[in-house]
């Protein structure tokens, strides 16, 4: 567990959250960590919430209506365990929950979970729901380097998610890639914790432990097989990277000798950005101090991926993301950007761009009811066809599933035969 730094550990800046422990859901498990070490960075006690259990199921489904998606129900049910933990002080207690806007229900949760804490006796445990829109003026003073070592923690923390999943599926002895993988989280972890708040001192930090990560990874010992499918994975964005929420998908599929490409958590953060700007252009804001100020945070951005990623060029070489424009554009013939928005529109330009990048099949992920989902596979079978018949699948979950393993079974046997079929290689 991440204990608290310093006070002083930000320059004697000040927050509303010092003395506060801020509990964040992991959506996926390095992510959490990795932001939970920029929060100590900043001298505030972090931490993600302890793994899901069926606890967590009981506690989601008591404090839930039924109306709620399955990501709800678990964040809520992950936080209600925090506070039955002994000695905790629900008033030291900060839940961090994002927002978003847009059709999905997730863009409620913080004022949903607000509402949960203060009809069942919790009014002063605190819920962080940090917004450009306010200054992010739960941080106080911390807000400009929150911002900066939260989006390189969540960048890094992407990048060793993909030499895992790269990885670990053709590994020679078994739990090796793991092994690499926790070794790996707590280095860069410890170096975002460490390093100092100075932009380019931090960033030379984190970009050391990334090569130590990268040359853990290349002493894994590896098989690979050219016939071993590649799987492109999209769906709803805490659904596809919550391990428990998807009752451990990725590694059921490994186990049927497939490898997995999934979108990341930080696609989401540039389809917000590419929002931006199209917004400010059909108000007539495209030259303005506003949109100045969001060139400048897009420079910086993609100036700070392009140095956590380089050392990593040659292992992904045939595995580069695709770049927001080009996931829009593939989705607009099936659903356009201006015309749709959120999730729907990433997993369809998403499906289609690794499927031309040599993807043998799509699995999209999604909560049982997601609307974004059933949009998505109602626009499926069109796209299977467009592509040569590539098999895409929906997979729901609502805690209930009995049959995964048959139909992921079934499903590779599909993904199989499209791969000797498919009209273009990898």
């Amino acid at each position: 567990m991440l204990q608290g730094g310093n006070g002083n550990r930000a320059g004697g800046h000040s927050s509303p959250l010092t003395g506060k422990r801020i509990y964040i859901p992991p959506m996926a498990y390095g992510s959490g960590r990795t932001f939970a070490a920029a929060f100590h960075a900043l001298g505030l006690e972090a931490d993600i919430t302890p793994p899901s259990d069926h606890r967590t199921r009981e506690l989601g489904a008591r404090y839930t209506s039924g109306d709620e998606c399955y990501p709800a129900k678990v964040t809520v049910g992950d936080f209600m365990k925090v506070l039955e933990l002994p000695g905790v002080d629900p008033a030291r207690v900060a839940f961090f929950m994002p927002t978003a806007d847009g059709p999905c229900r997730f863009g409620q949760y913080a004022h949903y979970l607000r509402s949960i804490l203060d009809r069942n006796g919790f009014p002063n445990t605190a819920v962080l729901s940090p917004s450009s829109q306010d200054g992010y003026a739960d941080f106080g003073d911390l807000a400009r380097p929150f911002v900066r070592t939260a989006w390189r923690a969540l960048v890094a923390a992407d990048i060793l998610q993909k030499m895992l999943l790269k990885t670990r599926p053709h590994e020679v002895e078994k739990g090796s890639t793991e092994t690499a993988y926790e070794e790996c989280l707590g280095d860069l972890c410890a170096s975002i914790e460490q390093a100092p708040l100075k932009p380019p001192v931090q960033l030379k930090a984190m970009r050391a432990a990334m090569l130590r990560c990268r040359d853990r990874f290349h002493l894994v010992a590896v098989r690979r097989e050219p016939t071993t499918p590649l799987i492109g994975i999209v769906g709803e964005i805490f659904c596809r990277l919550n391990s428990f929420s998807n009752e451990d998908l990725i590694r059921r599929l490994e186990e049927y000798q497939a490898e997995a490409w999934i979108s990341d958590l930080t696609e989401w953060v540039w389809y917000t950005i590419a929002e931006q700007f199209r917004k400010m252009k059909l108000t007539g804001r495209q030259i303005s101090l506003q949109a100045l100020g969001a060139w400048i945070r897009l420079r910086v951005q993609k100036h700070d991926e392009h140095v956590l990623l380089e050392p990593f060029r040659e292992d992904f070489q045939g595995y580069e993301e695709p770049s927001v424009h080009e996931v829009l554009e593939a989705a607009r013939p099936y659903l356009p950007a201006d015309g749709a928005f959120g999730e729907m529109v990433l997993n369809v330009g998403k499906a289609i761009c690794l499927a031309r990048r040599g993807a043998d099949g799509i699995i999209d992920i999604s909560p049982f009811t997601c609307m974004n989902g059933i949009i998505c596979e109602a626009v499926y079978p069109r796209i299977s066809r467009d592509l040569g018949g590539i098999p895409i699948r929906n997979f729901y979950f609502d805690g209930t599933q009995s049959d995964l393993d048959r139909d992921l079974g079934v499903y590779l046997e599909l993904a199989r035969t499209y791969q000797r079929h498919k009209p273009k290689n990898r």
